[in-house]
């Protein structure tokens, strides 16, 4: 059961060419858990149940770095490895943020996230 508290960010939408694509994509890197909303959209939730949301056609992707959110990984090597396999693009490799293990990519649709070890 999510963490539930006033000022917790907790859903996003997140712009797509072809929610399909975007899907399985953050679903084979992440793991994150695809499910369908009771209006047909294809949604998902973060591997923690904490953050959920659903891909979006009809707007640009969030191509440049401005409001940057980064998804926290086990190992940035292996889902640098992993991005790239299922259609991602490094856009900032890691030991840019150093002390801090990071790297920024572009998914398949164009949208900036980054990835933050922990």
């Amino acid at each position: 059961m999510p963490t539930l508290a006033n000022g917790k960010l907790s859903y996003l939408e997140i712009p797509a060419l072809d929610v399909r694509q975007s899907a399985d994509f953050y679903s084979r890197v992440f793991g994150w858990a695809l499910r369908r909303r009771g209006d047909g959209a294809l949604a998902f939730d973060d591997t923690v149940g904490e953050v959920s949301g659903v891909w979006v056609t009809g707007r640009p992707p969030a191509s440049e770095p401005g409001l940057l959110i980064y998804i926290m990984v086990d190992d940035v090597e292996k889902t640098i490895a992993a991005l790239v396999q299922h259609g991602g693009e490094v856009i900032q490799p890691i030991g840019a943020d150093a002390p801090e293990v990071t790297a920024r990519f572009r998914d398949p649709a164009g949208n900036v996230f980054g990835i933050f070890e922990q």
